[in-house]
């Protein structure tokens, strides 16, 4: 009997630009955006201390479009996903690592910010939009069989 793993990142951030949507030349969709999360203690002598970490995100397929669509820079959203690690060599030849979330499911909260035709999201009675899961056609698909078809200077970061 084999043991198991997991492999399971939760965040709770800021996004910290607009995710940016690309295809891969098989026509895969992926998005990239970033997300900033806080933390904040108190020191021995009673100084607050605050910290930030900032983490890379990655969706494919129809996640990505989701993600190109519904999120802004600056919009608190909760992810679920996993962390991943990728050697390459960049255009100059250098070997680059990168660290990255690979995202399975988010949600997106509402900011207070008025949208174009002026309603306010307190207009609404959701203070949270769930977004679902890739639908079924994507079921059992996961980012490794895309990541063999995509060149890592394709993604853009």
């Amino acid at each position: 009997m084999s043991s198991r793993s997991i492999n399971k990142v939760t965040l709770l951030g800021n996004l910290t630009r607009d995710p940016e949507l690309k295809y891969t030349p098989n026509n895969t969709a992926v998005c990239t955006f970033g997300v900033a999360t806080n933390r904040s203690w108190t020191t021995a002598d009673g100084q607050t201390k605050e910290e930030a970490q900032y983490h890379r995100i990655v969706a494919w397929q129809k996640l990505a479009e989701l993600c190109s669509k519904l999120l802004t820079k600056g919009r608190k959203v909760y992810l679920e996903g996993r962390i991943t690690y990728r050697d390459y060599l960049d255009k100059n030849g250098q070997q680059r690592h990168i660290t990255e979330i690979v995202l399975d499911d988010f949600i997106v909260f509402n900011d207070g910010r008025r949208d174009a035709q002026g309603a306010s999201d307190e207009d609404s009675n959701e203070e949270e939009t769930d977004v679902p899961a890739p639908e079924s056609e994507n079921a059992g698909q996961t980012s490794e069989s895309n990541d063999e078809d995509v060149n890592p200077e394709d993604i853009p970061f």
